[in-house]
């Protein structure tokens, strides 16, 4: 693969709870060997049909109040038709129509341009799934 192009993948263990997990260091870890200082695009992708990619305010209360807001439009309860795993699960499916599995981030110089309060999160709503994927892209 050439040097315009280079992936790694993280395992992120997200446990027994709801959770968002903030990624904003490994991103910017695997930026400063990829992209050496170049212009270019950082895609987040999470290879995973209950999980997906936000890029949110974290540590001001506002990681808790997506899970909350996610709970009141995606309630677990037993109206989903998706039915297997544990009770509204089917909810977990619905989530990548909300938070996407995927972000594309603009990497100038080397490095990630977020906003201040921004970082890259993974939102992961499925409790039975405590393992997770994480695939980081740069192309440059």
């Amino acid at each position: 693969m050439s040097d315009a192009f280079t992936t790694r993948v993280l395992n992120i263990t997200t446990g027994s709870e709801e959770t968002v997990v903030d990624l904003t260091r490994d991103c910017e870890t695997f930026l400063r060997e990829a992209a050496a200082g170049r212009d270019g695009l950082l895609n987040v992708f999470v290879p995973h049909a209950t999980a997906g990619i936000a890029v949110i305010e974290t540590g001001a209360g506002s990681d808790d109040d997506l899970l909350a807001a996610l709970h009141t439009l995606l309630p677990s309860d037993d109206r989903w038709q998706h039915r297997h795993g544990s009770p509204g699960h089917g909810r977990d499916h619905v989530l990548p129509a909300f938070v996407p599995p995927h972000a594309t981030l603009p990497v100038l110089g080397g490095r990630l341009e977020l906003g201040t309060w921004q970082s890259v999160c993974l939102v992961d709503t499925n409790v039975s799934n405590p393992e997770r994927q994480v695939r980081l892209s740069f192309l440059g």
